[in-house]
């Protein structure tokens, strides 16, 4: 998930996804309430820790983060030098969850289609979407933050590409840059308040219609695909603190339109290679996922 929320245009929600562990994410950042903080100090260490889930999001959380400190160089090198090898690597990722998900939906159900194609419809929505300039308040950085950090526990949807529709990611940049606080602690209030709020309410809709929700998430994968297909030609292109060019508006093309209009080699081969391993890997993934059990809504910390 470090790994790929450091890819634009990538959700780690994504990753959690495709190896199995997106409801028990959910359900267990569901439990951090007050009625948790209740727990710690009527009984003690101990139950607040497994009402929370505490083991599983600890360890989440330190894979993360040591991902995204190990890795951030090497995939900042893989961007910039093989671009299209990168994107062919989670393209093939992305379709094939789409298809383990797709086996497990009711596909004779017409609502389940109709969630599917609307979550299709939405993600490609934000991937073609036109940037906006929305005021750089502390209060629209709050905003911000809590549409950021919900859309990055959902498949498919970047939050960094929607701070860059919405025309704030400059100054959230500006901030990290020069330390300002006010704007810095109203984007992470905002973050941790939208977090809480949006993963109560994904868990009850995996509750109470586990079916349409995943097939609504299953088609945000769908139309994510349109954001990492590998050959791509930049339209418009941002430029981020260090004054490097960040591609914002790109159209796809053909690997034979590719070689014409940047004048690049479309590594067609290798992106198809990279693609049979993202594939491989998910499969890898399903069979250690099936062995470790599946997580049933509301088992953890409960």
């Amino acid at each position: 998930m470090g790994a790929a929320d450091l890819v634009p245009g990538v959700s780690g929600g994504t990753i959690a996804f495709i190896s199995g562990i997106y409801e028990e994410l959910v359900h267990s950042l569901r439990q951090l309430t007050p009625a948790a903080l209740k727990i710690l100090f009527q009984q003690g260490w101990r139950p607040f820790w497994q009402h929370i889930n505490g083991t599983f999001l600890l360890t989440l959380g330190t894979g993360v983060l040591v991902s995204i400190f190990s890795l951030a160089r090497l995939v900042s090198y893989a961007l910039e030098h093989h671009r299209v090898l990168v994107w062919g690597f989670f393209f093939g990722l992305i379709v094939a969850s789409i298809i383990y998900i797709g086996r497990q939906l009711p596909l004779r159900s017409v609502p389940v289609w109709v969630a599917l194609a609307l979550g299709t419809l939405a993600a490609l929505a934000v991937s073609v979407g036109k940037p906006v300039q929305l005021p750089g308040d502390w209060w629209m950085m709050a905003i911000a933050g809590s549409i950021a950090i919900c859309a990055m526990i959902l498949p498919g949807v970047s939050g960094s590409f929607l701070l860059l529709l919405m025309g704030v990611y400059p100054v959230f940049l500006r901030a990290v840059a020069e330390l300002n606080w006010t704007l810095l602690g109203s984007f992470m209030l905002g973050a941790v308040s939208g977090l809480l709020l949006f993963s109560h309410f994904l868990s009850w809709l995996l509750h109470h219609y586990r079916a349409l929700t995943l097939a609504t998430l299953t088609g945000f994968l769908v139309g994510s695909l349109n954001i990492v297909w590998p050959w791509k030609q930049t339209i418009t292109v941002f430029l981020d603190r260090h004054g490097n060019p960040v591609p914002l508006v790109q159209e796809n093309l053909f690997p034979g339109q590719y070689a014409q209009a940047t004048g690049a080699d479309p590594q067609t081969v290798w992106v198809i290679v990279l693609a049979v391993v993202g594939v491989t890997l998910v499969l890898g993934l399903e069979f250690l996922g099936s062995r470790r059990g599946v997580f049933k809504p509301g088992s953890a910390g409960e």
